[in-house]
């Protein structure tokens, strides 16, 4: 893939879940040079095991700060990450599936927004991604462009002429580039944390929308999944 090399010291925030997607975002970031500031949402999910995944991979790329923000979506409800709804583990289908939590990149973006703004960044980086992915409206590129210009007309330093750059370097890779990439960027795949609904031994379901697109992209890469997985043995490719 492309990679940019323009941050050259310049501040960003990265929107870290803890997942492999946000992880290599984040690497990328660095990569490029920006000066890294790593937002997670703790909005009282189910797989809460990725908040610890999110503090691990801040801590390995030497992150200025990384803010773990509570916000309480079980409040709210409307998915099985934040309500009482089983997690589909029939596989990804066609339909928006119940695992979507309304509106959340919308919400997490403009948290970002606020924290880029209060600390004068204006590089975000998000790991949306809009291929092997559950079809969530709210990853795809029409969303990203929308943002920007939501970014512009609702902040101060865009009233000012300053323009945010909302950072999707994901948004067109398959999870098998992907896992590609987080093997060229040096990271053990076990430190991001991908499972709806980790086990009571700690592993990870191996059958959710997400353990199943994680697991047949490190197949399809030829990488080893360090992961431990519940359903599979004890690594993703077992």
């Amino acid at each position: 893939m492309q990679h940019d090399s323009d941050g050259l010291g310049r501040k960003a925030v990265v929107l870290l879940s803890g997942g492999l997607d946000s992880m290599v975002v984040a690497g990328l970031a660095r990569e490029a040079g920006y000066q890294l500031n790593a937002l997670t949402i703790d909005y009282n999910q189910r797989h809460r095991r990725e908040l610890d995944a999110a503090r691990e991979i801040a801590a390995k790329l030497g992150a200025q700060r990384h803010v773990i923000l509570p916000l309480d979506l079980r409040q709210f409800g409307g998915s099985a990450l934040t309500d009482d709804i089983a997690v589909p583990k029939e596989g990804v289908g066609e339909e928006i599936p119940v695992t979507y939590v309304p509106a959340r990149n919308l919400v997490f973006l403009s948290l970002t927004l606020a924290w880029a703004e209060a600390i004068g960044a204006r590089d975000i980086f998000i790991g949306v991604n809009a291929l092997d992915y559950s079809g969530y409206p709210d990853c795809r590129p029409e969303f990203i462009a929308a943002f920007t210009e939501v970014a512009r007309l609702a902040t101060k330093a865009g009233a000012e002429g300053e323009d945010f750059k909302i950072h999707a370097p994901l948004q067109y890779l398959g999870k098998a580039d992907i896992a590609r990439e987080a093997h060229r960027l040096g990271f053990d795949p076990a430190m991001s944390w991908s499972c709806y609904d980790p086990q009571p031994d700690g592993s990870a379901c191996g059958r959710c929308d997400s353990c199943r697109l994680r697991r047949e992209g490190f197949a399809k890469a030829g990488i080893l999944d360090t992961t431990r997985y519940y359903a599979g043995g004890e690594n993703g490719n077992g």
